[in-house]
């Protein structure tokens, strides 16, 4: 073999070593890389649940949240209502102790006129008494007249009378009076009712 068939024998048997070479080096850089990705497949699974099962989490919590913010607010207006409604109780007292004395003074005016003595300083404190209750939202409730209604009104007496209607008022006893839209004490009355000749005749 001549000197330039060795060399270009050696030059061809070093191309074959590099391309060895390079495929042996090739082969691991791939599986490395499929390896990579089953890693990558297996962490975004991983991610996912972990995400799904948060998600979970934070609707239950967001739910849980929501029925005690919603239990707290019933307990509150309730409680508010509790605490209202025990000063209204004590304030319906007071008024009406209050209104007994109003009523004593007003029976003493009606006693000193029918025996000639002058009520001028009682007229005055009677005025004054109702400037207050009607500053504080207290008014009498007009029963004269009216119809029997059982919420404002307490009949103690019946008369006959074929004039009025059945349940007419005719007489008040005793003055009844409203503070807020609340009843304070009903008034005392007298009604009307048609004898059963008279039921009758209208019949």
């Amino acid at each position: 073999m001549s000197e330039e068939d060795e060399k270009k024998f050696s030059e061809e048997e070093k191309q074959v070593d590099d391309n060895l070479n390079e495929v042996t080096e090739t082969e691991p850089i791939a599986e490395k890389r499929d390896s990579d990705i089953e890693s990558n497949d297996s962490t975004l699974s991983e991610l996912k649940e972990k995400l799904s099962s948060s998600t979970q989490n934070l609707a239950s919590c967001e739910e849980k949240l929501k029925r005690s913010l919603a239990d707290f607010q019933n307990l509150q207006k309730k409680t508010n209502s509790d605490i209202q409604n025990g000063v209204n109780a004590k304030i319906d007292q007071f008024m009406k102790n209050f209104l007994s004395i109003y009523d004593d003074f007003n029976r003493a005016k009606k006693s000193m006129i029918e025996e000639n003595v002058n009520v001028a300083g009682l007229e005055s404190v009677l005025k004054n008494v109702d400037s207050l209750l009607s500053e504080y939202g207290v008014t009498p409730i007009n029963a004269l007249g009216e119809i029997f209604d059982p919420n404002l009104h307490e009949a103690v007496s019946v008369v006959e009378d074929p004039t009025l209607d059945d349940g007419t008022i005719t007489k008040e006893i005793r003055k009844g009076y409203i503070s807020q839209n609340r009843v304070i004490r009903p008034t005392i009355v007298e009604i009307s009712k048609k004898s059963n000749l008279d039921k009758s005749k209208s019949e």
